[in-house]
């Protein structure tokens, strides 16, 4: 084990496969106490009844490690509550929340059932929304008391939030919301020591084989380092970024910017609005193809 997270509690959550499980043994490896959250669903976000975060809280114990098992429902409002006091509770606060759980139901736009966009939207957006809700009610009340803790949250947006992805208009949407939820977060946590990322990963996982040919993508394990980083108290300085990971490449995204503009000086007519539009366009630089197009 190294020494870059020593003595700090993190919450990991959709821990029990993939992305999650290699983020919650590298943060561990790195001396971090870990909460090892995972509700147990299918690819889809259908219970199995399984219970594979007590095979990752094993591993880590196993290689002299601290963590232990958490169950709860991410995108439930008081499970999420009670999994962050389980935190507090067991390790005596909370440093560190990696927000990570999902599932996938893809679809093309015209076919996507309400109850589809409802559950993806449900554990993307809601899923994070819950557990950065209470860890940051709590890191405020931490701060009220003089008791500044060095927080870090990180989020997990994807290339298809970023620059949407062909199939996927419901994740797409959910993993867009992240990282505007990011953005936001950093700006209104920050007061309290609190810094608020997200990483887009690549990686072959679940969520990514069978979808397309994944041999020459990355391996899970490959974005948990970058993570590992934004959740020490060296990346203090570093807040409302979102980081793309695949594999060796990392990329720093740039996202939504003002580009050009023109001030007509009052209110513009219609038959206006087209030659000006088009001027903008033309001075602009094209957007980045949705991926799949």
């Amino acid at each position: 084990m190294t020494s870059l997270l020593e003595g700090r509690i993190a919450i990991v959550t959709g821990a029990g496969r993939g992305i999650g499980r290699a983020h919650a043994l590298e943060l561990a490896r790195h001396g971090a106490a870990v909460v090892v959250n995972d509700y147990g669903v299918s690819l889809a976000g259908e219970g199995t009844g399984e219970t594979p975060a007590d095979a990752v809280v094993a591993e880590i114990a196993a290689a002299g490690g601290r963590a232990v098992v958490n169950t709860a429902d991410v995108a439930d409002f008081e499970q999420a509550a009670a999994m962050v006091e389980q935190a507090i509770s067991t390790y005596g606060g909370l440093d560190i929340l990696v927000n990570n759980a999902g599932f996938v139901r893809d679809r093309m736009l015209v076919n996507t059932s309400e109850e589809e966009w409802d559950a993806v939207i449900r554990v993307h957006l809601k899923g994070h929304f819950a557990p950065l809700r209470h860890a940051g009610a709590y890191w405020r009340a931490e701060a009220k008391e003089g008791r500044v803790r060095a927080a870090r949250v990180i989020n997990t947006s994807s290339g298809a939030g970023l620059q949407g992805s062909v199939g996927q208009a419901t994740y797409s949407a959910a993993k867009a919301g992240i990282a505007g939820l990011t953005l936001v977060a950093a700006q209104e946590l920050g007061r309290y020591g609190v810094t608020v990322n997200a990483i887009a990963p690549v990686a072959r996982t679940r969520m990514t084989e069978g979808a397309f040919d994944t041999s020459a993508m990355a391996l899970p394990e490959d974005n948990s380092p970058i993570v590992a980083w934004l959740a020490s108290v060296e990346a203090g300085d570093v807040t409302g970024r979102v980081v793309e990971i695949d594999g060796s490449t990392i990329t720093v995204e740039t996202g939504w910017a003002h580009g050009p503009a023109h001030d007509l000086g009052r209110r513009w007519e219609a038959a206006e609005v087209g030659p000006a539009l088009r001027a903008l366009f033309d001075a602009a630089p094209d957007p980045e193809p949705v991926y799949g197009a």
